[in-house]
């Protein structure tokens, strides 16, 4: 970037990349949380007026970044539904892979086994422990779009906005103004996004202060068994990511660096609408087709947590292990199959992780309230759990954009006059 175009696009050279920013930030926080507990603790709103803030364009940006995406593939219903299609398999298939390794560092460290578990709280009454099927499915056909848009529910936001994509995209040149109307919205979006994003190093510490100041090592050392078996089967689905990029023809250290600012603040926010922006942001910049991005991403969102399915099937197995139940062939295959069904259907109900788990639980037998017995460390649990989502969803992008004709993408953009990726790359 010249400097005309420096300035033409408002942005200032930082002195230090974001992503080495965010990193100081997190570690300056970790060590004010200790040294400075009195003053850490009053640095919530901090935090959560960034949260916030972030999460205030994230339903524009979906319902922009879907309808735009459905609009340019509507015009090929087969290319649409090769890459739903494709997309769909792979978060079933990383979704068993993902619980699978979960029980399985389960059976080799047994990290719940001695726990004492025979007093515990019980789990705050407003979170569910099961999944109503009907009203999962009825809850995405949106009866008033704006109160789901102001509800921040993102599946029935995600279906209407699929069904305007393929609407406006039937009208042919009538579709055009309200075509770019969203485009240009979507733009200002992300205008928006990289103004609060770099704000994010200051958020980045003021929650990691909190968090260490309120939680403390106590909390930390009382489970530490549980979250280095789950940190290190992170690293192992970070692995498997890696795999899966060498095998699509993509180098991963490459593709890790891309997307290593919404990797970092998943890791310190733990909340992945926060990251989403960001996220569609810099895989765009990186040469993934829009139209791509803006269908694969939100979708990974909603039904993709690879990191958190993971979780899941250790989590069980902890709890298992702590109950004295024996994790035969049959209790297995019945945690990975509820495991894989609950994870897709608590995609829009409030908690959905504590429901996913909670209902495997109550297949098995364990009692619902031993979620209670991770909860004092499932902070920490959370911020590895969300930065991997961010991998998985990454590569879901990636392997559809492989494995579909993304060239030919690339092409209808640009014949299509939508602006909002070119300016992406240029910021």
């Amino acid at each position: 970037m010249n400097e005309a175009t420096a300035k033409r696009s408002g942005k200032r050279k930082r002195l230090l990349p974001l992503p080495i920013q965010m990193l100081l930030g997190l570690v300056l926080g970790a060590l004010a949380g200790f040294l400075a507990p009195a003053f850490s603790s009053n640095l919530q709103p901090v935090g959560t007026a960034f949260i916030q803030a972030v999460k205030m364009i994230v339903v524009p940006l979906v319902f922009t970044a879907i309808t735009l995406g459905i609009y340019q593939m509507g015009s090929s219903v087969g290319r649409l539904g090769k890459v739903s299609l494709i997309s769909m398999l792979y978060f079933l298939v990383s979704t068993v892979i993902s619980v699978a390794i979960g029980l399985l560092l389960n059976n080799i460290f047994h990290p719940g086994a001695g726990a004492d578990l025979s007093q515990h709280s019980a789990i705050p009454k407003h979170i569910a422990v099961s999944v109503d099927w009907t009203k999962f499915f009825l809850d995405m056909i949106p009866s008033n779009i704006v109160v789901a848009m102001s509800g921040g529910n993102l599946l029935p936001v995600l279906v209407f906005a699929a069904m305007l994509g393929l609407a406006l995209a039937t009208l042919g040149v009538r579709a055009k103004p309200m075509v770019d109307m969203l485009d240009a919205l979507m733009a200002a979006v992300f205008k928006m996004t990289d103004w609060i994003i770099s704000l994010s190093p200051i958020a980045i510490f003021a929650i990691i202060a909190w968090l260490f100041a309120t939680k403390g090592l106590g909390t930390l050392v009382a489970l530490i068994k549980l979250v280095g078996v789950m940190y290190l089967g992170l690293a192992i689905l970070m692995l498997v990511f890696a795999l899966i990029l060498r095998l699509a023809g993509e180098r991963p250290i490459t593709t890790f660096r891309e997307v290593m600012e919404p990797f970092l603040l998943a890791f310190a926010t733990r909340s992945s609408e926060a990251t989403l922006p960001l996220h569609m942001e810099k895989l765009i910049a990186n040469g993934v087709p829009r139209s791509l991005a803006s269908l694969v991403l939100p979708l990974g969102y909603a039904f993709n947590r690879d990191g958190s399915i993971m979780y899941f099937g250790l989590a069980v197995g902890f709890l298992a292990d702590a109950y004295h139940i024996p994790l035969t062939w049959p209790t297995l295959l019945s945690i990975i199959l509820v495991t894989t069904l609950a994870s897709k259907g608590s995609a829009n109900v409030p908690s959905g992780g504590l429901v996913a788990v909670a209902m495997v639980l109550s297949t098995i037998g364990v009692p619902v309230e031993a979620l209670a017995v991770i909860a004092g460390v499932d902070a920490f649990l959370d911020m590895g759990r969300t930065a991997v989502n961010v991998i998985s969803n990454t590569v879901a992008v990636k392997l559809v954009m492989r494995l579909t004709s993304a060239d030919e993408l690339v092409q209808a953009e640009a014949q299509s006059g939508l602006g909002v990726t070119s300016e992406i790359k240029s910021l």
